[in-house]
């Protein structure tokens, strides 16, 4: 993958990472997917007070890609703003296992980043 590319979807996740509700944890965090049309899709954790119906940014981005009726995934970072690099749940991870087991996930901080594969991860 092109460090141009990964840099794009870094930028976009932080820029996701800024719209994140996150008044229970204070944890936030952006996601922006690139889809295999190019089109990027971008989410951001969204919490609530019955901790199960909290969304993580990953699965907002893919919900919305999907929703838009794309299927096939190249990429996602993950943006966090911590020391140590967030990596997807294990929900996060089989939703998007679901459609692209072979994607690359990008972990990034303002700092460094790491890029995986999905099945990597698993």
């Amino acid at each position: 993958m092109k460090k141009e590319t990964i840099n794009l979807l870094i930028e976009e996740a932080k820029k996701a990472r800024k719209l994140a509700y996150a008044p229970y944890s204070k944890f936030k965090v952006g996601a922006a997917l690139l889809a295999k049309s190019g089109k990027i899709y971008t989410g951001c954790n969204v919490e609530n007070a019955s901790y199960g119906a909290t969304v993580c940014a990953e699965r907002i981005a893919v919900f919305k890609a999907v929703s838009e009726g794309e299927r096939k995934f190249e990429a996602i970072a993950v943006y966090v703003e911590t020391e140590n690099l967030a990596f997807p749940c294990a929900l996060c991870r089989q939703v998007m296992y679901e459609f692209s087991p072979d994607m690359k996930i990008i972990s990034a901080n303002k700092n460094r980043y790491e890029v995986r594969t999905l099945n990597e991860l698993f």
